[in-house]
Parts: C-alpha cells; sequence; structure tokens
C-alpha cells in the first residue's frame, strides 16, 4: 500500500477565496483541516481547525484563556467579523501552515510519522514530473487508522 492507494479526494478552497467561505465549508462539511490550494492547484497551506479557531481569537485570550471565560457573548460575533475582507491566504497563511506533503510512493508509516509530527490531521499527496506539482489527493488521519487497524 502507497500515499496513491490511500488519498482520497477533499474538499479545499484557493488562496483567493474569502476567508469567510473557506470558514463556512469547514463548518458545513465539519472537516478536520483546511486545505489551501494557489491559483496552480498546488497544496498552499493546510492548517487543523483549531489553529482556525486560534487565529480568529483576540491575542489576548490566547494567551490567558482564563479571561474567554469573563468576556461577554458579543465577543464571539466579533470573532466572525475577524473574517471580513480577509482572503483564505491571509487567514491561514502558508508561513505558518507549510502544507505536509508527500510523494506518491510514501509507505503509510512515512504518512503517518508526518502527520505526527506536524500535528496535521490531513497529508497532500502530490506528484512531480516535467510539467510541475499534480495534487492526487490527501491521506487523512482517519483514513491512516483504518489501515492499521484493518478496517479499510
Amino acid at each position: 500500500m502507497r500515499a496513491r492507494d490511500l488519498a482520497e479526494t477533499y474538499p479545499f478552497v484557493t488562496t483567493d477565496d474569502s476567508a469567510m467561505d473557506a470558514a463556512r465549508m469547514l463548518a458545513e462539511r465539519a472537516l478536520p483541516a483546511l486545505l489551501v490550494l494557489d491559483a496552480d492547484g498546488h497544496p498552499y497551506a493546510i492548517v487543523p481547525g483549531s489553529q482556525l479557531l486560534r487565529q480568529l481569537l483576540p491575542h489576548y485570550i490566547v494567551e490567558d484563556p482564563l479571561l474567554a471565560a469573563v468576556v461577554d457573548e458579543r465577543s464571539d460575533t466579533d470573532a466572525a467579523e475577524r473574517l471580513t475582507g480577509l482572503t483564505a491566504a491571509e487567514w491561514a497563511p502558508r508561513s505558518a501552515f507549510p502544507p505536509p506533503v508527500v510523494g506518491p510512493d510514501a509507505r503509510p508509516m512515512e504518512v503517518a510519522a508526518l502527520m505526527a509530527r506536524t500535528r496535521s490531521p490531513l497529508v497532500a499527496v502530490i506528484e512531480r514530473d516535467a510539467a510541475g506539482v499534480r495534487l492526487l489527493g490527501t491521506v487523512t488521519a482517519a483514513r491512516l487508522m483504518a489501515h492499521f487497524i484493518g478496517t479499510a
């Protein structure tokens, strides 16, 4: 079994899509992470949902979570407003969330090790050839778990 055999299609947004559309897709499809592709269809960023939530919070809440209990509920709508006018690339910058990628011949253990090291619930499977880079699909943590425990 190789990464190409485990890869599945996965919903994505592009760097130019609005951050609000990206957030809606993540929420409506109950995705574990956001896959962002650049204009050429190459993986730009893979961001776990927990880190996207972190991007919505005021810094003082992230630094001192006890403050979250005392802020009023108006702050909940303020969080959504932080997305207004942002692109997916601005909400999920590549520098903070470089995409974990493997080639099509990577073994499941290699994919799992990369996933564990990067704390990403999915890994992009890419193929490089003379024409450039092509996304073959993604391997999710659930797909790998099914493989390892024999239910795939």
